[in-house]
């Protein structure tokens, strides 16, 4: 196989069983670091780990392929005093700790990929941000980002080559966003949200994978990337995508005052829906990487499987 180890910190979420689903038949073995045990399935075993302290699992990071660091509280939640403390520690603590075990171990991993945010640059209509002319935002969740990527580079480690992965919305079929904005459509309420002008960068969970192994193969590329579709695709613009490609025909709109009443019900952020993301993979594409899924409409095509789910609504509706 072309891999022997590869480590997942905070890997028993959702990015983190996609990407050991997609590693299972490339690597002999996907360690998975997880607060809660778990049985030994095929090549993918669990290890577990407080992500603040050092311990037994320090050893599984000798000498593997990569490590990728997917900790971090779901952002998911209202901004309390609590919540954001939590937010903080989950992420700083976790980096940091990963930090210093690696840069005292004599064969580390040699590559270290830290999941971090597309949301730190600013909120854009005018045109998209890239890793070198890209304006950093403001705002908590910008500032997460930002203490988020000093503590990934608080360490020196010679040893292994580090890359920040400034990851967009994932797209796809299981535990992610994408199933709650089916949900929306299924229940007639799939329209635009707020004015529906705000873009959404996003990226296909495959090609978030695909794009892991790309930056692991290719030991020139180092630092700072946005893992985003070169696409980016207007709030509007996706839900009349979901709704055609589902076959529904009707989308009731959420105005922005009813999203942020909502938001105080259900317990989130009325930011995490109408902050404007438009970020651009140049880095990526510079390096030659050929994405998959470029457009939101081959996306939601692949994740709803169109032909079935065209034909079951046409009985359903």
């Amino acid at each position: 196989m072309k891999y022997k180890k590869i480590v997942l910190a905070g890997g028993n979420g959702y990015l983190g069983t996609v990407l050991a689903n997609y590693y299972s038949d490339k690597a002999n073995e996907i360690v998975i670091l997880s607060r809660h045990d778990k049985e030994t399935e095929n090549n993918i075993r669990t290890v577990v780990w407080d992500g603040k302290t050092r311990g037994k699992w320090t050893a599984d990071l000798v000498n593997a392929d990569m490590l990728i660091n997917l900790c971090g509280k779901n952002v998911n939640c209202r901004y309390t005093e609590k919540n954001k403390a939590e937010i903080f520690a989950s992420r700083l603590l976790s980096t940091e700790l990963l930090g210093e075990v690696i840069q005292d171990l004599f064969e580390p991993p040699k590559l270290w990929i830290n999941i971090t945010s597309a949301t730190i640059y600013r909120h854009a209509e005018d045109h998209p941000q890239d890793e070198a002319t890209g304006e950093i935002g403001t705002g908590f969740s910008v500032d997460v980002c930002n203490a988020w990527e000093a503590a990934f580079n608080k360490y020196e480690t010679p040893k292994t080559r580090k890359i920040a992965l400034r990851m967009g919305i994932v797209l796809g079929r299981s535990d992610s966003v994408f199933p709650r904005l089916l949900n929306l459509v299924k229940l007639g309420m799939g329209g635009k949200q707020g004015n529906g002008q705000q873009y959404v960068s996003w990226i296909h969970e495959q090609d978030a994978a695909r794009i892991t192994e790309w930056l692991a193969d290719h030991q020139e590329l180092e630092g700072v990337f946005n893992c985003t579709a070169p696409y980016a695709v207007k709030n509007d613009r996706l839900m009349h995508i979901i709704r055609r490609t589902y076959g529904c025909s009707i989308g009731l709109p959420a105005p922005q005052w009813l999203l942020e009443a909502g938001a105080v019900i259900i317990g989130t952020e009325p930011e995490l829906i109408l902050k404007s993301r438009w970020v651009k993979p140049k880095r990526l594409l510079d390096s030659g990487f050929k994405f998959q899924f470029e457009t939101a409409l081959a996306a939601v095509k692949e994740i709803l499987d169109t032909d079935k789910y065209i034909s079951y609504n046409s009985t359903a509706i």
